[in-house]
């Protein structure tokens, strides 16, 4: 592995790489997808700032409780382009997903404890077991594991968005909008806050 020093500004997709243990090629994904960007020497090579290594560790925790691309794009739009993330930047994003994360934190919970039940049980009692489907009756009301999981959560509550849009400056649901780098405008309301 590379040795990144602490005062490098810059890193090449080779040294981000061995240093976030994320491969080239999902980089290069990642940033065609929005997620990251680098800037492109003379010689057309990319370079990402430093701030990166925290983008990519934040997308790829993400990924890992099961987070899309797209919502994590999102959220990540609120964090500014032209100076690295502060503490507060950051919390903005952690305040965004808490209510999403405690709902996923739930479901799982009340998955395990299921399957717990299901796994202790037998199927001695089965006029109670959570898993039993007589004449597939459940097949009318739709696909999926209706008796295992809770329905999904929507999306995070509207008091963590309206405290993100008072920290923001987001009212009223109008998108915030900024210039970046070439000049053009991007949206920085994120549509899973609400904000």
């Amino acid at each position: 592995m590379t040795r990144v020093s602490w005062q490098a500004t810059e890193l090449t997709v080779g040294e981000l790489s061995d240093r976030s243990g994320v491969p080239p090629s999902a980089l290069r994904f990642y940033e065609r997808q929005g997620l990251i960007n680098s800037r492109r020497t003379a010689g057309n090579q990319r370079r990402y700032s430093r701030d990166t290594l925290r983008r990519v560790a934040f997308v790829r925790a993400s990924q890992r409780v099961g987070i899309p691309l797209a919502t994590i794009r999102e959220v990540l739009s609120l964090l500014p382009e032209e100076r690295t993330p502060t503490r507060q930047d950051w919390a903005r994003v952690s305040e965004c997903w808490r209510d999403d994360l405690n709902a996923r934190i739930k479901q799982l919970e009340h998955l395990r404890d299921r399957l717990t039940d299901c796994i202790g049980c037998g199927c001695l009692s089965i006029d109670v077991c959570t898993l039993a489907n007589p004449q597939d009756a459940l097949g009318e009301q739709g696909p999926g594991a209706r008796r295992l999981l809770p329905p999904a959560p929507v999306s995070p509550s509207a008091a963590a968005a309206r405290l993100i849009a008072d920290s923001t400056g987001a009212h009223d649901g109008a998108a915030r909008s900024g210039a970046t780098a070439d000049g053009t405008e991007r949206a920085t309301e994120c549509e899973v806050c609400n904000i």
